[in-house]
């Protein structure tokens, strides 16, 4: 931009930009910092998918970023330490506050092993820290003790070892005063330094009972977005309002026994739902008669549902008007199945689908529960705010489940709302109304019943198959509850339909990829997550304990560093008690996915993008401060 091209536009925008830097120094100062930022290495992006609940084996890739602690404590002490002795002090870098104390209660520490240990931590620390400006490190230090760690990471040998006896004397102090907090401080700047920022590509919710607790841990991350995931979805409406959501959510809880979640997680109580439930069948557990009375609820609303949105095109998935109650069977293809559910008390034969006054008090219990759940409140803010359908980050594709094909592999169009539309346009359709259902202060029914669409209906970009809700409920016959899945499955196998993919969302370089999570790779099958040539990349966590027998690991997390992209696939996770006595870690193995020619540096990214945009700006104007067209701390003059 030049000097003689401002505009009325661009004015306000300098003159702001000249009071953030009002002298010719601090303009040239902030110059010389961008383009150090920009020759940096790129930080590294750790990426997880469907977390399903389970906190212990996410707590624990977290805290070791996917093996990246390890592999820099291995490669700085593999040639003078012995094993175990690494994988102490990773034990205490990825749980240093429970391991402290697991080391004190053994008497295994002393103000030797303080000294010992802190300088090792501080070794790490240097080379985690290596690829970052002093002064992002600085930022991602712990405010307490920043000043402190500061000093310490670049303290330098001199002739009179001056800065040896200055290092010494501070780590003697802290040795004395604040030894534990201060382990604990380094810890966290390691994992800070190891992680620049963490992508969530969907499902943080059902089947495991902790997801309220996996929130409370996103929610203190330094950097994460959020794809959001079929399950997902299915929360948002619910704390949106969608009494189909509420009753579907439900019912996960119950048949995943997670109840945890709804009642200590949440403040969500179950006790109406549960009396209730008692009174309709009395010869079952509480937990028992809950899971059959909201069954009974989710269809009858779906179905509700279903009436009220004919474009949805699901009339199929009523089924509840077809069931033959006397004899306890369905036919469904010409053939009849028997139910292995024979009492339906609440099921109306002229009108199976009302809910009688008693079901319409529970869930106006339950929806007014989930709508003062100040916590679930909180945490669907969360994730809209940090999330999306999809997101285009440094040259990737990420999203949840998939992009809807027809049988021919083109982009299917679909209509909602009054719009025709495909490929990233559905994805920014469903965003729109996804955030109207939960942010609107009229709410639109449209909306809400939208939000269950998106979780289940078979062109929904983050289901993509047609669900069986009913079948898998009520029938025990395995082929007809199997699920047909979208024809993306079929094709994003097809280097060419995924590079379709990448250029409608506006990606064109051999160098990008999709990352996708929602299907299990089910290695014990052969099947591999890397797909079309590289240019797909599934990475279902696998983290759901109930998923291990059928895919034969604990799923699949990436690692995008300045070197290429990896692949990590981990082994099923013990427990974090075997974690901190017995120093048990995930095993995880890598496979190089792509390994850059030339190191990734910072201007080869989106914020190196972001960067290049502000020093054009920048340059602009120190040229008007020297051409005296700006005066420094002073209004632009007219042309």
């Amino acid at each position: 931009m030049a000097a003689a091209g401002i505009t009325d536009s661009n004015k306000k925008y300098l003159q702001l930009l000249a009071e953030k830097y009002p002298s010719v120094r601090a303009v040239t100062r902030e110059i010389i910092n961008i383009n150090a930022i920009l020759n940096l290495p790129k930080g590294t992006e750790h990426f997880m998918s469907d977390l399903h609940g389970e906190y212990e084996a996410f707590c624990h890739i977290l805290n070791n970023c996917s093996g990246v602690i390890r592999e820099k404590v291995e490669l700085l002490y593999r040639d003078t330490l012995p094993p175990e002795e690494i994988m102490e002090i990773c034990t205490l870098i990825y749980y240093p506050a429970e391991k402290l104390r697991l080391l004190k209660k053994e008497r295994a520490i002393d103000a030797g092993w303080y000294r010992v240990t802190l300088e090792r931590m501080l070794e790490i620390a240097r080379v985690l820290s290596s690829k970052y400006t002093r002064s992002k490190v600085r930022k991602a230090m712990p405010e307490d003790y920043a000043y402190i760690i500061d000093e310490l990471l670049h303290a330098q040998k001199d002739e009179d070892n001056n800065q040896v006896h200055y290092h010494n004397a501070i780590l003697d102090t802290v040795i004395s005063l604040t030894a534990d907090d201060f382990v604990i401080a380094l810890a966290d700047l390691m994992k800070r330094l190891a992680v620049d920022r963490l992508h969530i590509v969907g499902d943080i919710f059902d089947r495991g009972d902790s997801a309220d607790k996996i929130l409370d841990l996103l929610m203190t991350y330094h950097a994460i977005d959020i794809e959001w995931g079929n399950h997902d979805i299915l929360w948002m409406g619910a704390a949106a309002g969608s009494e189909v959501c509420i009753a579907c959510a439900i019912y996960n809880c119950l048949h995943y026994n997670a109840v945890r979640t709804l009642e200590s997680g949440y403040g969500i109580s179950l006790r109406g739902l549960t009396l209730f439930a008692q009174q309709l069948y009395p010869d079952r557990s509480p937990m028992q008669a809950a899971l059959a009375a909201i069954t009974v609820l989710q269809f009858k609303l779906e179905g509700q549902l279903i009436r009220r949105n004919p474009d949805f095109g699901m009339d199929d998935r009523m089924l509840l008007h077809r069931v033959d109650f006397d004899n306890a069977a369905i036919t469904l293809g010409g053939v009849t199945y028997p139910l292995n559910e024979t009492q339906f008390p609440t099921v109306s034969r002229d009108d199976p689908y009302a809910l009688t006054p008693a079901e319409r008090e529970v869930m106006d219990e339950l929806r007014f529960a989930f709508l003062q759940s100040a916590k679930l409140q909180r945490h669907i803010q969360f994730i809209y705010d940090k999330g999306g359908m999809y997101r285009v980050c440094n040259g990737n594709l990420l999203y949840h489940g998939c992009v809807p094909l027809d049988k021919n592999g083109g982009f299917q169009q679909v209509t909602f709302f009054g719009t025709t539309c495909s490929g990233k346009a559905f994805f920014d359709l469903a965003d729109e109304h996804a955030r109207a259902a939960f942010f609107s202060r009229h709410k639109k029914q449209a909306d809400l019943d939208f939000m269950w669409y998106l979780r289940c209906g078979e062109s929904s970009p983050l289901n993509g198959r047609k669900t069986k809700g009913f079948e898998n409920a009520y029938l025990r016959n395995a082929a007809v509850r199997h699920e047909e899945k979208n024809p993306y499955y079929r094709f994003y196998y097809q280097e060419a339909v995924c590079e379709r993919i990448l250029a409608e969302f506006g990606l064109h370089s051999k160098l990008s990829h999709i990352i996708n999570g929602h299907t299990p790779v089910r290695t014990v099958k052969g099947e591999l997550p890397i797909r079309a040539g590289g240019r797909l990349l599934v990475i279902d966590g696998g983290f759901c304990k109930n998923y291990h027998a059928k895919t034969g690991i604990a799923g699949y997390t990436l690692i995008f560093n300045s070197h290429g992209l990896r692949l990590k696939a981990h082994q099923p996770f013990e427990s974090r008690e075997k974690a901190l006595r017995d120093n048990r870690d995930i095993h995880s193995s890598s496979e190089i996915v792509e390994t850059e020619q030339r190191r990734v540096m910072v201007y080869a990214t989106d914020a190196g993008d972001a960067l290049e945009a502000e020093l054009a700006d920048l340059a602009l104007l120190l040229e008007l401060y020297r051409t005296g067209k700006l005066t420094p701390c002073a209004p632009l003059e007219k042309d």
